[in-house]
């Protein structure tokens, strides 16, 4: 598939890896960084969605997505760190059933906003599951423009080109191409979240760490049964 993303906030706290190590299937390895694991809260929206050779999908092309995130690397193949996911909100319900039937992702269907005021962003999901309830209210923007170098945390928390799916015991790798992210510095105001927490993980009281990417043309590939 082929997809652009939009205003993509990503906002990361860090964790004792023992919370979230029974979190992630255990054909799956823990990626820590300085002694923690990493869990992001990621608000975007996304457009020009289209398989290759094939027309925007009508009823799919243009929503919100918010995932929730932590970072891993199958034990036999080391070289290729990697994304899992314990949940993806999109405002797309055929994206949602899409998605569910044809990687295995955790998706929902929410009912979600995102207002452009000047240069914030105010964003807002509900999703509409009742048996696993969550919501972001939030408000974020760009506070400097970006920058070409990254910190190895920068690295680490973001330039990943594959994320990791678990079934029946089976591990599916899907390869994600893209140009490196144009990190921009950031600020962000969290009215409410409770994206982790349903979860079951529980984000520390300390402000997350913080970074804006405007924009970015992103190839998704089939899922490779590698496990």
């Amino acid at each position: 598939m082929i997809q652009r993303w939009h205003d993509l906030l990503f906002a990361h706290w860090a964790l004792p890896p023992e919370r979230i190590r029974p979190l992630i299937p255990s054909e799956l390895q823990l990626d820590i960084f300085a002694e923690k694991a990493w869990v992001g809260v990621i608000p975007f929206w996304m457009s020009g969605v289209r398989f290759r050779g094939l027309p925007p999908i009508p009823t799919a092309s243009t929503f919100p997505e918010l995932n929730v995130r932590t970072y891993v690397r199958v034990p036999h193949q080391p070289d290729k760190p990697g994304v899992f996911f314990f949940s993806l909100d999109a405002a797309s319900l055929s994206a949602v059933l899409g998605a569910k039937a044809g990687a295995g992702l955790p998706y929902f269907w929410a009912d979600m906003r995102v207002d452009d005021v000047g240069e914030e962003l105010q964003y807002r999901s509900i999703r509409r599951s009742n048996r696993r309830p969550a919501e972001l209210i939030a408000r974020y923007r760009p506070t400097g423009p970006a920058s070409p170098d990254k910190t190895d945390l920068e690295q680490f928390l973001t330039e990943r080109y594959c994320l990791y799916v678990v079934r029946t015991g089976r591990v599916d790798r899907v390869q994600i191409h893209h140009l490196l992210w144009p990190l921009q510095p950031a600020e962000a105001e969290f009215e409410r979240n409770t994206m982790a927490s349903a979860n079951g993980i529980e984000l520390p009281v300390a402000r997350p760490m913080l970074h804006f990417a405007k924009f970015l043309q992103v190839y998704i590939f089939p899922p490779e049964r590698i496990g």
